[in-house]
């Protein structure tokens, strides 16, 4: 059974990254967890993280609620910027 904290994890409108970490996950799992031949997938999870978190901070500041755009309003975000 998964804990609140993990289902939060795996809920797209929660989690912005949810794709970038299970791609990471499959990789690892893929290569003996050898982080070496995994890296292109680190770095794609962090850039995604840093990204959504500038979203984020930009919304608390503008008093925009929520905080963290819902998954429909990321895929209107990410296709107003080609």
């Amino acid at each position: 059974r998964m804990s609140r904290h993990a289902k939060k994890l795996r809920d797209h409108d929660i989690n912005p990254c949810l794709a970038e970490t299970d791609a990471t996950t499959k990789c690892m799992d893929d290569n003996n967890y050898n982080k070496d031949l995994c890296t292109d997938y680190f770095l794609k999870y962090k850039n995604c993280r840093r990204f959504w978190h500038e979203i984020m901070m930009q919304r608390k500041r503008s008093g925009v609620k929520p905080e963290m755009p819902t998954a429909e309003e990321r895929k209107k975000i990410l296709e107003s910027m080609g």
